[in-house]
Parts: structure tokens; C-alpha cells; sequence
């Protein structure tokens, strides 16, 4: 079984935020899957769908979008890896990150949680040891750094010129995760 974990939050207001490209993500990955509608499952306050592994009809693939709230992402995480007996590369987290420029992938094994507070309250709960896929959504002007609210930006949306950027590296971000769920 693989369990992919896209963070975000829940709500209109943040379907299209630049703080939901982890949810963006598992629903493109859902779409490209055949799998089922999600559904809520309140044990794991998550939204949860269930499918074959591309890569092996054998092996169960878990596609998951907590219900949280970004900041309690590893309340989720931990029940799910508890109740499904995971092993720590049995799961995915995918997730937006600030700290690198817009588009840029970056998958990593393991590692800290930088200034992210999903991945903080994951790492809280779980520990370091958890492949992990971040993507880049910085693309504030040097300048303007410094007077733009950092939670503003991360809730805002993505601007229009964006837009293809963010629909290819999406495209590329499923292909890096169809490679690391190889069984």
C-alpha cells in the first residue's frame, strides 16, 4: 500500500491558494488514477480515495487531503500511519514550499520541516523519516518581500501568467510520484 498525503486547507476561500498546491496536486493525481470520488472519513479527518497502483494492480494506493487545517496536517498523518500499520516509505507528503522558486520540485526521503507549519506538525507526530515532495511557490520580487505578509502570499492565489507554469510542474510532480510508488 502507498498513501499520498497532499497538504492544504479546507474551503473555498483556499481551493486555489498557493497553500493548497499539495491538494491541487492529489486531485490531478485522482483524475489521472480513475479513482473514485473522495470521501470524508471523519477517524482520520480527512478527505480519502482509494485505487490500484498504477505501477502494480496488487498494491492499494491512498490518496489523502487533510481536513485539519495546515498547521494540524500531522494529526492526520500520524492516525493514518498508525491505523494502516505504514512503514515511513509507504507514505508521500506533497506540499507547497516558500523557500524555493515557483515550479521548482524538490523530492527528499527525509529532512526537517523549514519554515513550513504542516510539515512542522507532521514531523511533531511522525518524526523526520518521511519521503516527501515540496514545490516551489515563491515568486515575490525581491523588493517586495519584506512588505508582503507572508501568510497573505501563501493564502493568495496564483496570478494568470502563472498559471502554465504551475499546470506543467503539476504534470511533472505526478510523474515523480508515479516514479517513487514503483513497487
Amino acid at each position: 500500500m502507498k498513501v499520498i498525503i497532499g497538504l492544504g486547507n479546507p474551503g473555498g476561500k483556499y481551493i486555489k491558494s498557493r497553500h493548497n498546491i499539495g491538494w491541487m496536486i492529489i486531485d490531478e493525481l485522482k483524475a489521472r488514477v480513475g479513482a473514485d470520488d473522495f470521501k470524508e472519513n471523519k477517524k482520520f479527518k480527512a478527505l480519502i480515495t482509494e485505487t490500484n497502483n498504477p505501477n502494480d494492480k496488487n498494491d492499494k494506493l491512498i490518496l489523502v487531503k487533510p481536513l485539519t487545517f495546515m498547521n494540524l496536517s500531522g494529526e492526520t498523518v500520524a492516525t493514518i500511519k498508525s491505523f494502516f500499520k505504514l512503514s515511513s516509505e509507504d507514505l508521500i507528503v506533497v506540499y507547497d514550499d516558500i523557500d524555493l522558486p515557483l515550479g521548482e520540485l524538490r523530492f527528499r526521503s527525509s529532512g526537517g520541516p523549514g519554515t513550513h507549519n504542516g510539515m512542522r506538525s507532521i514531523v511533531q507526530h511522525i518524526g523526520e523519516d518521511f519521503p516527501r515532495l515540496r514545490f516551489g511557490i515563491e515568486n515575490r520580487p525581491e523588493d517586495l518581500k519584506s512588505k508582503i505578509d507572508l501568510s497573505d502570499y501563501v493564502l493568495g492565489g496564483f496570478a494568470k501568467h502563472e498559471t502554465e507554469i504551475i499546470e506543467n510542474k503539476i504534470s511533472e510532480s505526478i510523474e515523480t510520484i508515479f516514479d517513487r510508488i514503483k513497487t
